[in-house]
Formats: C-alpha cells, structure tokens, sequence
C-alpha cells in the first residue's frame, strides 16, 4: 500500500486563538471559553512548577 494515498489525519480544531476576536461569540460560547481558558492556566502553571522544581532540585545539586 502506497503511503502517498493515506490522508493526514485530521487536525484538532482550535476552539480559540490569543488575540482572536471575540465579539461574535455568544454568552454560552465566551462562557465555555473562560472555562477553556482557566483550565488552560491551570495546566500551564502545573508544567511551570514541575519545571521550577527540577531547576532547584537541579540547583542545590551543583551549588558550591
């Protein structure tokens, strides 16, 4: 089977890009969205400690 007649699979839409216009977005949508968003934060700032805490651990290992 040639690999050129697979299609890639589909992309996942984004539901929201930074900086997209929101103005057309119903209550519900904006809603959903700032719920999208926060829980966006919340992942983002759950990889920043993991992070934060492999650098100290890292720091106090090569500290002189």
């Amino acid at each position: 089977m040639d690999t050129d007649d697979l299609a890639p699979p589909p992309k996942k839409p984004k539901s929201h890009e930074l900086g997209q216009d929101v103005s057309k977005l119903s209550v519900g949508e904006l809603k959903a969205l700032i719920d999208d968003l926060k829980s966006e934060i919340a992942r983002v700032e759950a990889a920043l400690a993991a992070k934060q805490s492999s650098l100290s651990a890292a720091e106090s290992v090569f500290k002189r």
